[in-house]
């Protein structure tokens, strides 16, 4: 009997403290909410993402002609901010990515619209094959950033 109310003091201790030291307070658990993403030209960067990357755009409050705001997917969403004025060099290592049902499908997007695309070396236009069998390509936005996209199966 006395080993049975340890062990339930002790399971109740355990959940206390990890409940007062974070471990399991899902309320203080960071859910992705957004990217931002600073440009150069604003309707370049914007007819971007809404005609060949294929978002969608949605209301943003500061109406201020700086900002447009698209849905990814969930809850996270991408801001796009001008007002940058210089050449940023980005690398591949860093990015957005996305996944599409037909790959092949939005190659053919990326064809049409006449953007380049290709593996991660960028010496080829054929997917990349992850260890786990996803095909993915990387292409980058007006302003340099990366995207990968991926058939995510």
């Amino acid at each position: 009997m006395r080993s049975g109310i340890f062990l339930v003091l002790g399971v109740l201790g355990i959940g206390i403290l990890g409940h007062s030291s974070g471990i399991r307070n899902d309320d203080a658990r960071p859910v992705f909410n957004h990217l931002t993403v600073y440009v150069k030209d604003l309707k370049v960067s914007s007819d971007f993402y809404e005609k060949v990357i294929g978002l969608e755009v949605m209301p943003e409050p500061f109406h201020d002609g700086r900002h447009t705001w698209f849905h990814t997917g969930g809850p996270g969403q991408l801001h796009v901010v001008s007002g940058n004025t210089e050449a940023d060099k980005h690398n591949i290592n860093v990015h957005l990515a996305f996944s599409v049902k037909s790959l092949p499908d939005f190659i053919s997007r990326l064809k049409a619209a006449n953007v380049k695309f290709g593996n991660w070396a960028q010496n080829s236009e054929k997917p990349e094959v992850r260890p786990d069998g996803v095909q993915q390509i990387y292409l980058q936005d007006p302003d340099g950033y990366w995207i990968e996209v991926n058939n995510d199966k």
